[in-house]
C-alpha cells in the first residue's frame, strides 16, 4: 500500500514564499558552510485561544494559525491536515547527524512515507547563518517533512520555526531527548520537569504558525502522568503527538523495550493523530504496533541506520530466525544501499561526518568479515566519494556479501511494504 503525497505548501505558505531552496543555492551554501562551522556549535547538538460554541473548522482555516480556532476546530484541522498528507504510516524518526536529507531520500526510495529532520538547536538556528545552511537542507521531493527543534524559550523557538515553515508540513518540538547535553541545555526530555514551559512553547507555535505544531515525547513512569501530559499538549495546540514508549531514564533501546501499552493508552486518551516510536525493527513490528496500539503511524530510528530499506519489507539476518516465509533477496543488500546513499550525497552535499557514520552503520557486519577494509576506512582523515565507491567495490571483489531478506510474495494479505492490505 502506498500513499500519494499531496503537498500542503500552497495552503500554508506565506505570500511570495519559495516552496523549496533552489538547488544551486543549496549546494553552494552547504559546501561553504561545511568548511566554516565550528566544533563548539556542533557539540551543542544532541542533536489566548478563542472559544465560541458556534465556531467550527472550515477548509479555508488550514492556512491560519491555530490561535484563530477553537479547541474543537483545532482537532478537526489536525485530522484534515494529516489526511491531506496521505496519512503516512512508515516514518523516519529524528536522529542527530543521521536523518539528514540524503538519508531521508534513501529511506523514502525504500518505503518511508514521511521523515523528520535531525533535531535543530533553535537558538543557534536563529543566530548562525552557517548552521542554518549546513544543518537544514531539503528539496521538493522531501515531503511530508517534520522539522524538529529543541528549545526552552518560546520567542526564540518561534523565530526559528518561522524560518522553516514554508518548507515543511509540521514544526516539531523535541521533548524526548534524554542525553546529558539536553540536561545541560535544559531542553528535550528534561522539560518534563517544567510543564508550564512545555505548554508555553507549544502555545507559542500553535498560535502563530501557519503550519501545525507536533511534539515528540517520552513517557513518565506513571501512566496517569503520561496521559495528563499528552492531554495538556493537545490542549496547548499540538496537532500530532509522537510517543516514544520509554522513560527518560531508559536510554538503551536494546536493554529496555518500548511500552506499547502506554502508547495505546495515550492514543485512547487524546483526539489528535498519534505516532508510536520504539521496537520497530522490521515490517512485522510495524504491523504489530499498528494493530496493538491503534496509532496512525510508526517511527523507526536505529534499525533504519543499519537497514534503510526496512520500510520496503527488507530485513537483516538478525531478525529472520524463526520467521516463516522468508527468503534471501538477490538484488538489494547493504552495499547497494551505501551506493544509493552516496549518490544522494553527491546530489545533496552534507558534512563528511554524517557520511562516515552512515557507511559504518550500513556496512558494520560486512566490516566484521573484512576488518582490514574497516581499518583502512578508519584511517582516512579526509574521505572522498572515489574512495567510498572503491571500498564497496573492494568488498564485492572479495566475494563479501551479507544478504537482506524479504517475505515470500506468496504470503497472502501483504502489500509491497508489508502492511496488511
Amino acid at each position: 500500500m502506498t500513499f500519494k503525497h499531496i503537498s500542503a505548501l500552497s495552503l500554508f505558505r506565506k505570500p511570495n514564499s519559495c516552496s523549496t531552496f533552489r538547488q544551486s543555492h543549496f549546494i553552494s551554501m552547504a559546501a561553504q558552510a561545511s568548511a566554516d562551522l565550528s566544533h563548539n556549535e556542533d557539540d551543542l547538538l544532541c542533536a489566548e485561544n478563542a472559544e465560541s460554541e458556534g465556531e467550527s473548522f472550515r477548509s479555508s482555516d488550514l492556512g491560519r494559525p491555530h490561535g484563530y480556532l477553537s479547541g474543537e476546530a483545532r482537532i478537526e484541522r489536525a485530522w484534515a491536515h494529516w489526511k491531506m498528507l496521505g496519512q503516512p504510516k512508515c516514518i523516519v524518526a529524528p536522529m542527530v547527524d543521521n536523518s539528514e536529507l540524503p538519508f531521508r531520500m534513501l529511506c523514502r526510495k525504500f518505503g518511508a512515507q514521511a521523515a523528520y529532520t535531525p533535531m535543530l538547536h533553535s537558538r543557534i538556528f536563529t543566530e548562525n547563518d552557517k548552521y542554518r545552511s549546513l544543518e537544514f537542507t531539503t528539496c521538493k521531493e522531501d515531503r511530508p517533512l517534520f522539522v524538529q527543534f529543541c528549545a526552552n524559550d518560546p520567542d526564540i523557538l518561534l523565530e526559528a520555526a518561522r524560518r522553516v515553515e514554508p518548507y515543511c508540513d509540521y514544526v516539531d518540538i523535541n521533548f524526548g531527548c534524554p542525553q546529558r547535553i539536553a540536561r545541560r541545555g535544559n531542553y528535550g526530555a528534561f522539560l518534563m520537569d517544567n510543564l508550564s514551559l512545555v505548554r508555553s512553547l507549544v502555545e507559542k507555535l500553535a498560535n502563530n504558525l501557519s503550519v501545525p505544531v507536533s511534539c515528540k515525547i517520552r513517557i513518565f513512569p506513571d501512566l496517569q502522568d503520561t496521559i495528563n501530559y499528552a492531554k495538556m499538549l493537545e490542549e496547548a495546540g499540538c496537532a500530532l503527538l509522537a510517543v516514544h514508549g520509554r522513560t527518560r531514564d531508559e536510554k538503551d533501546g536494546k536493554k529496555f523495550r518500548a511500552n506499547w501499552d502506554i502508547i495505546k493508552a495515550v492514543k485512547n486518551s487524546v483526539r489528535i493523530p498519534v505516532l508510536a516510536n520504539g521496537n520497530i525493527r522490521h515490517m512485522d513490528d510495524v504491523q504489530s504496533c499498528l494493530e496493538e496500539t491503534g496509532v496512525e503511524g510508526v517511527l523507526s530510528a536505529e534499525s533504519l541506520l543499519e537497514n534503510p530499506a526496512l520500510f520496503a519489507g527488507y530485513m537483516t539476518t538478525e531478525w529472520t530466525n524463526g520467521s516463516i516465509g522468508i527468503k534471501e533477496d538477490g538484488t538489494v543488500d547493504q552495499a547497494e544501499l551505501v551506493v544509493e546513499y552516496l549518490k544522494f550525497c553527491e546530489k545533496y552535499p552534507v558534512p563528511w561526518r554524517m557520511i562516515r557514520s552512515h557507511v559504518h552503520k550500513m556496512l558494520g557486519e560486512w566490516f566484521k568479515l573484512q576488518p582490514d577494509v574497516r581499518e583502512d576506512f578508519n584511517k582516512q582523515y579526509k574521505l572522498t566519494f572515489e574512495f567510498l565507491y572503491g571500498l564497496v567495490n573492494q568488498l564485492r571483489e572479495r566475494g563479501v556479501r551479507i544478504p537482506l531478506y524479504v517475505k515470500n510474495p506468496n504470503n497472502e494479505g501483504m502489500s509491497t511494504n508489508g502492511i496488511v492490505a
